[in-house]
């Protein structure tokens, strides 16, 4: 099938668009105004419609080359990234990168990164993203992510997919100060815990069944989207649960939140980056390569 609108159509129509007159635009594509003026007419003719008018010396947009020029400067602009993605790929450099984040993990790490690293290829677009539980690990196996960080490690881990330990999370049991269990016999017994609301971050999988840990409620649960959620809601006193002590230091140390000691406590859980073995793009390398030097700082509470 033969198009009437080709690439250079669109760029001898924006040229004259912007320059507002044929010879003008033949001076800015280096033609002569009889070569401007057959390509407007092919065009007018193929399309069956008029694209401008004349107004003293200046060539004007009807309404249809308006419409012809806003759609075709996208085209063009897309073509433009395109050759610009296919030249990238053909370096090695990945022209789209995506990065999952663990809600466990705040994202104020990654952004110093993103800086440094638009600071070499800051034509490389990047998507990040935040997970939760079952998602993290589903992102990187359903090509949603290049690169999760923040991930545990499955108990049968996937073949293909590299895990790299980033640092470790300490589990507390955290409760607003108003909250009954505030004032409830120490440490706290299972049994007890039982008896009240715990507030839970759901499963962000797509593919898979939801998954949920470190849960001991018998009662209905509040669910929300992420950690920081789950943080706000219990200073409110909405429900109680376990949350990652680095997430909660300020909270703790303001008295919106107090940690409680538990009956078989919950141990220290590693996390991990993780993306799979066959991906051997150069920005999936920088991230590896800059992640595994950043010290996560993720602090481990001593207990008395």
């Amino acid at each position: 099938m033969k198009y009437p609108i080709t690439l250079d159509a669109l760029e001898v129509l924006d040229a004259i668009a912007r320059k507002g007159s044929f010879a003008a635009a033949g001076n800015e594509l280096f033609r002569v105004p009889s070569a401007i003026s057959y390509a407007v007419q092919k065009l007018e003719q193929d399309l069956d419609v008029v694209l401008f008018r004349k107004e003293g010396r200046k060539a004007v947009l009807t309404q249809a080359g308006h419409v012809l020029l806003e759609q075709g400067r996208e085209i063009l602009e897309a073509t433009e990234r395109l050759a610009a993605a296919t030249k990238k790929t053909h370096s090695g450099f990945e022209p789209v990168f995506n990065i999952a984040i663990d809600s466990i993990l705040s994202f104020e790490f990654i952004y110093p990164l993103i800086s440094e690293f638009y600071g070499v290829l800051p034509d490389i677009e990047i998507n990040i993203y935040e997970e939760v539980l079952g998602g993290s690990q589903e992102a990187v196996l359903a090509n949603r992510a290049d690169l999760v960080i923040g991930t545990g490690t499955e108990s049968m881990p996937s073949p293909g997919v590299k895990y790299q330990k980033i640092g470790e999370i300490e589990w507390l049991f955290a409760v607003a100060p108003g909250h009954e269990l505030a004032i409830a016999p120490l440490p706290l017994s299972r049994q007890l815990i039982e008896q009240h609301r715990f507030i839970v971050v759901r499963d962000s999988a797509r593919n898979q069944a939801a998954q949920s840990r470190r849960v001991f409620s018998k009662r209905p649960v509040l669910s929300v989207p992420s950690i920081t959620e789950k943080i706000h809601a219990q200073c409110l006193g909405l429900g109680v649960g376990f949350l990652p002590a680095h997430r909660i230091q300020a909270q703790l140390g303001q008295g919106q939140l107090i940690a409680l000691p538990v009956e078989n406590a919950i141990p220290t859980e590693a996390i991990n980056m993780a993306w799979k073995t066959s991906n051997k793009g150069k920005v999936l390398r920088w991230f590896i390569g800059r992640l595994s030097r950043y010290d996560f700082n993720i602090p481990v509470l001593t207990r008395d």
